[in-house]
């Protein structure tokens, strides 16, 4: 079993994947993990978009590097697939409820030696006809549903950087 702070210390955002296609038994382990997470008053209300259609994560991963500010730029590094998190509209907690789905995918995925990046921009990105045209595609009402981020995930083309010194002076104590 491996040891979850080390696990922790490990990993590291990838930003250049393998074309390959990650195995559905190890997806659904990655997923699996995301369901699991605490959410407000246990509350359950984020979903998870699975996309694993090439044209559709290319084309999503345009959008949202678009947002950034960089036209043509695969805001998803071209990893072989993408998880959307979401959350509903009415739900105070959203962006917390989904950064823990978020967190508990990213040390799953780890776990198993998969690469992942943290990508921002899920709401912006829904918001535009283009990406409101994908969740309708999947069965999500855009009206009832906003984009919290995405994870884009897959295997690592190339070495797994090294973390970076932890800065100091960021743990506070009253004893």
């Amino acid at each position: 079993m491996q040891d979850i702070l080390e696990l922790l210390k490990n990993r590291r955002s990838i930003r250049s994947y393998k074309p390959d296609a990650i195995p559905d038994e190890l997806l659904n382990r990655v997923l699996e993990a995301g369901l699991y997470a605490p959410t407000g008053m246990g509350r359950q209300e984020v979903i998870i978009l699975k996309i694993t259609k090439e044209e559709v994560v290319r084309k999503l991963g345009y959008i949202n590097g678009e947002l950034m500010g960089k036209s043509g730029f695969d805001a998803f590094y071209g990893a072989p697939a993408v998880l959307c998190v979401l959350a509903g509209t009415d739900v105070p907690t959203a962006v917390f409820d989904g950064c823990s789905v978020i967190s508990g995918m990213l040390a799953e995925a780890t776990s198993l030696g998969l690469g992942t990046c943290w990508v921002h921009r899920g709401r912006e990105q829904f918001e535009t006809p283009e990406g409101q045209k994908i969740l309708q595609s999947a069965g999500i009402d855009p009206a009832r549903y906003i984009g919290i981020d995405n994870l884009a995930i897959g295997y690592a083309e190339g070495p797994v950087p090294k973390a970076a010194p932890r800065k100091p002076g960021r743990i506070f104590s009253i004893e």
